[in-house]
């Protein structure tokens, strides 16, 4: 199957389990959710191409198709994207209306999200920590101030690429982990994955309490 085909049948898998109906929607104020689904194929997105149109459908779901969303994710190597160069300026709220954060610098200093705030583009809560399913873990593969990791070691699982070996760094939305220190509390750049499958399955990313989610943003 090509990168193409098989993009078209995962984004279109995730909009037939999400019920979203591009068509019906009414026009939002959303500039920010968690994707309530991912393509169920752990780190590979199929790049940040696949991730983008992933926002992009899901955004139109909640009526705010006409914006133009991105991936809250960066990647490694030549040609390094920094997820903090992606999004836009701000300012941005959630499905609710709620500001998260008012500009870049807000987002990556002393923003609003947290479990209460980081909602789904149909505005409901993602699982934290002691939840059943817990599913905090958001991916980024970013640093705390949303730059790319240099080249060498995996935090992107090979751009967003790979469902089997490497690791993805992800965030925790309900500010929450096993210490109380900035790691377990950031909500972009916490730890990296890991698992039996190699780090980058979705059985690895959901033994380490996440679900294959991330973070979209709209850029105007």
């Amino acid at each position: 199957m090509s990168p193409r085909i098989w993009l078209s049948v995962g984004v279109s898998a995730a909009l037939l389990s999400l019920g979203g109906s591009t068509g019906q929607a009414q026009q939002s104020e959303i500039g920010f959710f968690i994707t309530s689904a991912g393509p169920g194929k752990g780190g590979n997105l199929g790049g940040l191409v696949g991730a983008d149109q992933l926002c992009q459908l899901l955004g139109a779901t909640a009526g705010a198709g006409a914006k133009t969303w991105k991936a809250y994710l960066s990647t490694q190597g030549p040609g390094a994207v920094n997820a903090h160069d992606r999004i836009g300026s701000g300012p941005w709220k959630n499905a609710k209306g709620i500001i998260v954060a008012k500009d870049l610098a807000e987002l990556h200093g002393n923003n609003n999200i947290n479990k209460q705030t980081a909602l789904t583009e149909k505005g409901e809560t993602v699982n934290g920590r002691g939840d059943t399913p817990n599913m905090h873990d958001i991916l980024t593969g970013s640093q705390p101030d949303g730059t790319a990791f240099a080249a060498g070691e995996d935090r992107t699982c090979g751009n967003w690429t790979k469902s089997g070996q490497g690791a993805a760094m992800v965030g925790h939305h309900d500010r929450q982990g096993l210490r109380d220190d900035d790691a377990s509390k950031s909500w972009n750049s916490s730890h990296p994955s890991r698992g039996p499958d190699g780090g980058c399955s979705q059985n690895d990313l959901k033994s380490t309490g996440g679900n294959g989610l991330f973070y979209c943003f709209a850029t105007k």
